[in-house]
């Protein structure tokens, strides 16, 4: 969270759920309202962390955002679907990578 944090972005809501999945973090960037996916690996040795977004993830991920929205009564007229990717193999700094607009 410090990650988005520092590129300005203000956290709603963290591990949010409901009867169709969970979103990570949902964030405001200016007036633009951010679902990210946060995907971790201690490395690359079976593909990236963005790979584990399938097509079937996405949708998921979308459902899960508009739900929130609907939830919340938030505009859903603006929201951008990230994933943040993060290898961390336990000894020295993560490696973390925001991918914006995925879905």
């Amino acid at each position: 969270m410090a990650y988005l944090q520092a590129k300005q972005l203000i956290i709603l809501d963290r591990n949010w759920r409901c009867a169709l999945g969970e979103v990570d973090i949902v964030a405001a960037d200016g007036s633009t309202l951010v679902m990210c996916e946060v995907k971790t690996r201690s490395s690359r040795r079976f593909g990236s962390p963005l790979e584990a977004i399938t097509a079937s993830k996405a949708i998921r991920m979308q459902r899960v955002g508009f739900a929130w929205c609907k939830h919340h009564q938030a505009n859903a007229s603006n929201v951008r679907f990230d994933v943040v990717s993060i290898i961390d193999p336990g000894v020295g700094q993560p490696h973390i990578e925001h991918h914006l607009n995925v879905v």
